[in-house]
């Protein structure tokens, strides 16, 4: 008896989710609409919200311009998480990929396809981690 031959793994393009990841967080946090459609929605932590009038606004605005990815705090190049500093606090985002239509329960399985992944963006306080 023959069994067919597995799928051949197709290892996500990198430079296709840090591009997604990217115009999602520019739309998400700056308003900046991308050039193709990005699903997703972002979530602030309650301490985040809680940190001091502005402190919010301004941790939102700086995740939307970050842009210092290095291998050390980006090692598979998908500028899926970064840490900015608002008036001395340490503030971290992550974007998660689920996939479409799951209910956030199940990661994107394409996730350099845009039709079929979501994203999340969640920005915190560090002590949140």
């Amino acid at each position: 008896m023959s069994h067919p031959e597995p799928a051949a793994f197709k290892s996500p393009d990198a430079a296709a989710i840090a591009a997604q990841n990217d115009a999602f967080r520019k739309l998400a946090c700056l308003g900046m609409p991308p050039d193709r459609p990005v699903q997703g929605r972002m979530h602030v932590t309650r301490s985040l919200m809680e940190a001091g009038e502005g402190f919010m606004a301004e941790a939102v605005k700086a995740t939307g311009e970050f842009e210092t990815f290095e291998h050390e705090n980006d090692p598979d190049g998908w500028h899926d998480f970064g840490a900015v500093t608002i008036r001395g606090e340490t503030v971290f985002w992550k974007l998660d990929l689920y996939e479409a239509d799951s209910d956030f329960r199940y990661g994107a399985e394409d996730p350099d396809n845009p039709e079929t992944t979501t994203r999340v963006l969640t920005i915190m306080m560090a002590h949140d981690w």
